[in-house]
């Protein structure tokens, strides 16, 4: 099985691909890279690097992932509209406001070539003292939260920018960080299926093509593994929101897993839990998860009929958005920046600040 590459997504190292990074995308015929502050430093240089990683891929291009929420979550900051969070959006009440703002997002990230955002937030902030999520959230209600999850969804897929809800089973309600340390939800099972779960189900419904599965200890779930290696956690995100597309892990090398289990552990226990898709933000690691993948392969601790189902999902999707491919044409990315519709949108919350 020579294709199991497509089912990680890696980070790379700088602006440009290194000679090792080149050989690994192309020999392993990567899923997808992920993207952060470091391999950007404006609009263009960002466009000839995603090129320059299009022209290694296999059948059909790699995602080219971002985070890019909004607020304090955004990784390229020189010309890209910088919007404020969430939650200062949602105290606009309009969610025709949300999809418009998140529109202008799709297409200045497709400008460059960006073709998936790990975004929207559907988080619910239960715990006002829960800082990583804060006012990434849309909001403390169920309510408030899912009305705006369809335009988010809406204004990015309808842009050609793939969208990702994250982070089931839901961080809101947690004091930890995921990045440091492995937050522990003692929330019940009924709050979990009538709180947390909305908008994750108002997210499938609204057609998003992924959906991450965070790093969390959830006692009502699975009180020894993590939300992103359990299978009971994977099975309760499909049954729970009818999802059918693609799950994909947080990044394994985040404390809350790192601390407690190898790379390569990590990696087989999630794509045996249910994850169709894991991210690596190190090319080193990303190598090792791959090894891991294929030697469980072997010794047949892991089912190759369910990486095959994993292998469709992927090739699904790709084959559905991404089966015409050209190049970004570079001197046409001005365009795609400090449009009208954005300054309006900007405008508007400087005026409310005033």
């Amino acid at each position: 099985m020579d294709n199991v590459g497509q089912l990680l997504i890696s980070g790379i190292k700088g602006t440009q691909l290194l000679p090792e990074e080149i050989e690994f995308i192309k020999k392993e015929k990567l899923g997808g890279i992920i993207l952060f502050s470091q391999n950007f430093e404006d609009p263009a240089q960002l466009a000839e690097l995603v090129n320059s990683i299009q022209k290694l891929r296999d059948e059909y291009p790699l995602f080219i992932s971002v985070d890019h929420e909004g607020g304090r979550v955004l990784r390229f900051k020189k010309h890209f509209t910088q919007f404020p969070s969430m939650m200062e959006f949602s105290k606009l009440n309009s969610p025709k406001l949300v999809y418009e703002a998140h529109e202008i997002m799709a297409k200045e990230l497709n400008a460059c070539g960006i073709n998936l955002s790990f975004s929207p937030v559907c988080d619910i902030l239960t715990n006002q003292e829960n800082k990583v999520i804060g006012d990434r959230s849309y909001g403390s209600d169920p309510e408030i939260v899912e009305k705006y999850i369809s335009a988010s969804i809406r204004g990015l897929q309808t842009n050609k920018v793939l969208a990702c809800a994250k982070h089931f089973p839901g961080h809101g309600d947690t004091s930890k960080d995921s990045h440091f340390d492995l937050p522990v939800v003692k929330t019940s099972f009924d709050v979990l299926k009538q709180r947390e779960v909305v908008p994750f189900a108002k997210a499938s419904k609204s057609r998003v093509e992924f959906m991450m599965m965070g790093h969390l200890l959830v006692d009502a779930i699975d009180d020894k593994l993590p939300t992103s290696l359990s299978p009971s956690a994977y099975s309760f995100l499909r049954s729970e929101t009818k999802f059918t597309k693609i799950t994909i892990t947080d990044d394994l090398e985040m404390k809350a897993i790192s601390d407690r289990f190898s790379l390569e552990e990590a990696s087989v226990l999630a794509m045996n839990a249910g994850a169709d898709m894991i991210i690596m933000r190190s090319t080193e690691a990303a190598q090792k998860a791959l090894l891991a993948i294929r030697e469980a392969l072997k010794k047949r601790t892991m089912k190759k009929e369910h990486v095959l189902e994993k292998l469709n999902r992927v090739e699904k999707c790709k084959k559905e958005y991404f089966s015409e491919y050209a190049p970004i044409y570079i001197p046409k990315i001005v365009d795609s920046f400090n449009t009208e519709s954005s300054k309006k949108i900007m405008g508007l919350f400087q005026t409310i600040k005033s």
